[in-house]
């Protein structure tokens, strides 16, 4: 082999330079790569850690809406029912009416009772005790038995009349003196019938109470028509049913209020160190995409949600188990929402601890 020229330059040892010219240059961009994701990664992490600051949220939070229970105050049977299921109401609408036959008997009784009582006012104030004729007319006898006795006493000491007709004078007088008494106690007994008292003063008693007869009746007539005490949305209303008996006191419809929606979020006990009254809070309905309210912390519970279930927690046990507990914590709406706030819609609710984030 011929020796080679040391200038020149053979192909194959120009294809191998350029082949391993560029290694460096590929391993640092590995490594660059290689690096660039943990990084990535760190850095998100610690700006979602800082964007977490200052705040507070849950997903274990719901709708709730104040609900009027409505009962009827009075015993009956439905004879009209005048609302529907779902149906809206103002309130003072008729919900539903009992039977009003026998509170109308009842109103007619009780005026029958108020004529009775006035009868007997006019009777008692005409008598002859509180006219005093019978008071006059005993005084009368008393004089007249005591003349009859004087005679026969005039007589007796002569020994014109006899020991038998003496004593009958002296019982006259004695007896006229008890009927004397008699008209004074009744006519006592009469006024004291008329008089008023401190209580109601210028009424006749028996009347007054004829006349709170009346207004009873009048009232039961009234509560014969169930109206609604609130403006709402009707709820639960198949109970009512044309015939059914009404009991008194047992709720029979329910009337969700109009614009009492709040937010129940129950927060873990681990949040709440930073939270107060009046913070903002920010709520999103999970049925409704995209729709965001603001609000603002109301109130926060006195006892956590096991401390006032049915059956509350015994803690005082050899396997015991500690578990973050859950304090309800009220959200009140700043805005009414443009969609319906159903009871017992699922949200999720961030509350906003320092200034920076509100």
């Amino acid at each position: 082999m011929a020796d080679r020229d040391p200038g020149t330059i053979t192909a194959a040892e120009a294809a191998q330079d350029s082949t391993t010219e560029p290694k460096p240059a590929r391993n640092w961009l590995r490594l660059a790569l290689m690096l660039s994701l943990p990084i990535a990664l760190i850095i998100g992490g610690v700006i979602y850690w800082r964007s977490l600051q200052g705040q507070v949220s849950t997903d274990n939070a719901y709708v709730h809406v104040d609900k009027v229970s409505v009962s009827a105050q009075i015993g009956g049977k439905i004879v009209e029912v005048a609302v529907k299921e779902n149906q809206h109401v103002n309130a003072g609408d008729l919900l539903f009416r009992i039977d009003p036959e026998q509170y109308q008997i009842q109103l007619t009784q009780a005026d029958a009772a108020i004529a009775t009582a006035q009868a007997s006012e006019v009777a008692l104030a005409n008598s002859s005790a509180l006219s005093g004729a019978d008071i006059s007319a005993a005084q009368e006898q008393i004089g007249f038995a005591r003349s009859t006795l004087f005679r026969q006493e005039a007589l007796w000491k002569r020994g014109f009349t006899t020991k038998a007709s003496y004593e009958a004078a002296q019982h006259a007088v004695a007896l006229a003196q008890e009927q004397l008494k008699l008209a004074q106690s009744k006519s006592r007994e009469a006024a004291a019938k008329l008089s008023s008292g401190s209580q109601m003063p210028g009424i006749y008693p028996q009347v007054a109470a004829a006349r709170a007869q009346r207004s009873a009746a009048e009232l039961n007539l009234r509560r014969s028509e169930v109206r609604a005490p609130v403006s709402g949305i009707v709820s639960q209303a198949d109970r009512l049913q044309i015939g059914q008996e009404m009991i008194t006191g047992l709720p029979v419809v329910t009337l969700v209020a109009d614009g009492s929606s709040y937010i129940e979020a129950n927060f873990k006990e681990t949040d709440l160190g930073d939270m107060r009254v009046g913070q903002p809070a920010e709520i999103v309905i999970d049925a409704y995409s995209g729709l965001k309210l603001k609000g603002h912390v109301s109130s926060i519970g006195a006892g956590t949600g096991s401390e006032f279930s049915v059956l509350p927690a015994q803690n005082a046990t050899g396997n015991w188990v500690k578990v973050t507990q859950r304090v309800p914590v009220r959200i009140k709406l700043d805005e009414p929402s443009p969609r319906p706030l159903i009871a017992g819609l699922s949200t999720r609710v961030k509350v906003f601890t320092t200034d920076s984030k509100r």
